[in-house]
């Protein structure tokens, strides 16, 4: 049995950042869903109206061991625009924001570490604005937005925003992929 360590992050639109970390290798589950807010059992229509304080974000289930928490910072921070408040593309709203949501101890130090070292780089113009918050409830999405590049992809949204960022993130992760 695989060691697994799980960890919750919201990039903007869950649609896309779970494409792309259901492609890399030694990550075992993610899962669409909301976090960060105070309302109990949110739905999508919840969520789309600003008002609950949650964000989209993906429950990613991992096997340490394959893939260190390290790296799947990394590819966070290269798969949204960490510089953007509240903001990912034409999404806005509060429940779009750049969030790092840990489950330990040692996950905040990393992130906190992660989050100091993109900002220190010359990879954006912009400071980085990710939250860093420890993780609270999550409450699965519906399941019509799990898996929903994989089972939509050439809806006009996936073809449009999701397979280019799909593009991209293989580029540059060629090595971390895991064959689909």
């Amino acid at each position: 049995m695989p060691s697994v360590e799980k960890t919750t992050l919201g990039a903007g639109c869950f649609w896309c950042v779970e494409a792309v970390f259901q492609r890399l290798k030694g990550v075992l589950k993610v899962e669409s869903g909301y976090a960060g807010g105070q309302t109990t059992h949110p739905s999508y229509q919840d969520i789309c109206t600003g008002e609950t304080g949650h964000a989209e974000v993906i429950q990613i289930d991992f096997n340490p061991e394959v893939i260190a928490f390290e790296t799947l910072l990394d590819v966070f921070f290269h798969v949204h625009n960490p510089t953007t408040l509240n903001r990912q593309g034409h999404d806005t709203g509060t429940q779009y924001r750049s969030v790092i949501f840990y489950h330990s101890e040692t996950q905040r130090r990393q992130a906190e570490e992660a989050k100091q070292g993109a900002d220190a780089s010359s990879e954006w113009e912009q400071p980085i604005v990710t939250e860093i918050s420890e993780m609270g409830d999550f409450y699965p999405a519906e399941l019509e937005h799990n898996n929903y590049f994989n089972d939509n992809r050439f809806q006009p949204y996936c073809r449009a925003v999701i397979s280019p960022k799909l593009s991209d993130f293989q580029k540059r992760y060629k090595d971390l992929v895991e064959p689909i």
